[in-house]
């Protein structure tokens, strides 16, 4: 949208964007970090949140604030209640975009192309329409939802929605051309950045929490997180930080590219492949530099978010048939018989076929750490066989730029072969934390597949010999004064778990965060439990 290009005419015409403006970034790094700074003064000043409104001069390409009020969307909002929204079925996507908010509502879809055409609005009424204007603005009070094909975030629809609470998906594209004026539809805002429009009526729960009425435990309860879209809104539940993050998620939803076809571009022979992939990294000079830049970003979205809680990111430990399945990938991977036992973890970050790949990887957790500043980011090694597959693999970060101890890196690794447990002692010498992944220990403990059908019965994390690994685990580690936590889903799902884990004296217990709650509530059972034995025996130690 521009002045018509004649001298003094002040008409506003609407032209084609260029290609070579669209892919052009709208600011500078410095420029993003000025308005950042300006921000920060401004709600210093204030004491308060703002809602700032800024501007660019097209011609002498200075920054202007042109705005600033309190923000009053969210400053009223009883911090300690969370609602929660969750879909309890899955259902046909029928369009797709940025969501606003984070509610789930269903309702008719309406087709408006002007707020003139609406007469009157059912309550149950979701607008669809190709863009919103300041002039909807009292129809947008009537709605259940808005769906909209253009604008973002800080589109008109996505303002007003949130002053509203009225959730709103904006930026579909095609969401006129694939919704049916007047049928049945399910909006959901509540799977992170992106909003989902579901063909019919999907049943959901809407879950109020109050977490002022929970009490954490002695036992620091941290959380397992893999999409940094949910980051932000898992943030405000009671935590201790991130114990697990995984790197895999944002590798496959994210980057989608397999680094050594980004490393070795000329090796990758399908043609297809190739364009595919120039298409994803055509803002980029350097292909390994997209892979840097997405991994980093994702990483740190998480680690900024929890911040100056630690976050552990687990380096990626694809199977050599989940790596194929990348971009390129078939290009790079061999082909195993048992990839669950084979070429996956430690082993693959100082071997040859992936060494350049984890240099990629390295290189996104120095950005995240140096360059961001976000020195609350430990690193967790899974799948590490031996001591001396520790330590090769140590030195290989150390070449890569991440020296464990300068600038404070720890560097974990997983307890979860049974030669971590039996040389625990050995492996605290090496690294600076253990975690204890009790699905691959309980697997590798029992010898059953724990993806096998058949065998999936047998697979018990209570089980007296996994139980035990885990013991020799905890008291190794408490001798050695090394850190130790655990992951994994038994101590939610069953309180005598977690009850072995607190008498044992385990470090920390991270949880998905659809278990967190109840992994809480049975960790404190278990405390109080522990309390009770303790005073009951000192007692009668005095008597």
């Amino acid at each position: 949208m521009v002045y018509a290009n004649k001298w003094n005419d002040k008409t506003i015409v609407n032209t084609k964007t260029p290609k070579n403006k669209q892919q052009q970034f709208i600011l500078t790094d410095d420029e993003i970090i000025t308005l950042a700074n300006w921000a920060k003064l401004i709600e210093d000043h204030y004491q308060k949140p703002m809602d700032i409104e800024w501007a660019k001069d097209g011609i002498t390409n200075t920054l202007f604030i042109t705005q600033a009020r309190p923000e009053t969307v969210h400053q009223m909002r009883d911090k300690n209640i969370h609602i929660e929204y969750k879909l309890l079925e899955k259902g046909t996507i029928l369009s797709q975009g940025n969501a606003v908010g984070s509610k789930i509502k269903v309702g008719k879809a309406c087709f408006l192309k002007s707020p003139k055409n609406a007469g009157s609005l059912a309550p149950n009424t979701i607008i669809v329409t190709d863009t919103i204007t300041p002039d909807w603005d009292p129809l947008l009070k009537q709605v259940t939802g808005i769906v909209t094909n253009k604008g973002g975030r800080t589109s008109h629809a996505a303002i007003v929605a949130r002053e509203l609470g009225v959730p709103a998906i904006v930026g579909c594209r095609n969401a006129t051309t694939t919704i049916t004026n007047g049928e049945t539809i399910t909006i959901s805002c509540s799977q992170g950045k992106t909003g989902y429009i579901y063909q019919g009526e999907l049943a959901f729960k809407e879950e109020k929490i109050d977490f002022s009425n929970i009490k954490m435990p002695a036992t620091e309860v941290k959380m397992i997180l893999a999409d940094p879209e949910n980051a932000f809104s898992l943030s405000f539940y009671p935590n201790n930080g991130v114990g697990l993050l995984r790197m895999e998620f944002i590798i496959t939803h994210n980057v989608k590219v397999h680094p050594m076809a980004l490393v070795n571009f000329d090796q990758v022979k399908n043609t297809s492949v190739k364009k595919e992939i120039e298409k994803i990294t055509k803002n980029y000079a350097n292909k390994h530099d997209y892979f840097v830049e997405t991994l980093s970003q994702g990483i740190a979205t998480i680690a900024a978010t929890f911040y100056p809680k630690e976050v552990i990111v687990r380096l990626s430990d694809f199977k050599t048939n989940e790596y194929a399945n990348l971009i390129g990938g078939k290009y790079f991977e061999p082909k195993e018989e048992n990839p669950m036992l084979g070429f996956r973890g430690a082993s693959r970050y100082y071997n040859n076929l992936y060494k350049a790949g984890f240099a990629l990887e390295c290189e996104a957790i120095k950005k995240v750490r140096e360059h961001m500043g976000l020195t609350n980011l430990k690193v967790m090694i899974p799948f590490c066989r031996t001591l001396e597959e520790g330590k090769k693999v140590v030195a290989t970060m150390a070449e890569n730029g991440l020296k464990q101890n300068e600038n404070g890196l720890e560097i974990y690794t997983m307890v979860e072969i049974p030669s971590n447990v039996i040389l625990a002692e050995k492996f605290a010498e090496i690294f600076d934390g253990f975690s204890i992944g009790s699905n691959d220990l309980t697997q590798l403990t029992l010898g059953i597949d724990r993806d096998s059908e058949l065998m999936g019965k047998l697979f018990d994390e209570n089980n007296e010999a996994a139980k035990k690994m885990i013991k020799m685990a905890i008291q190794s580690a408490r001798k050695t004064q090394t850190k130790i936590g655990l992951c994994g889903q038994a101590p939610s799902d069953f309180p005598e778990f977690a009850a072995f884990l607190v008498n044992e004296g385990i470090d920390s217990i991270s949880f998905n965060p659809d278990a967190l709650l109840q992994g809480i509530e049975n960790i404190n059972k278990a405390e109080n439990s522990l309390k009770i034995e303790n005073e009951a025996n000192d007692f009668i130690f005095y008597k």
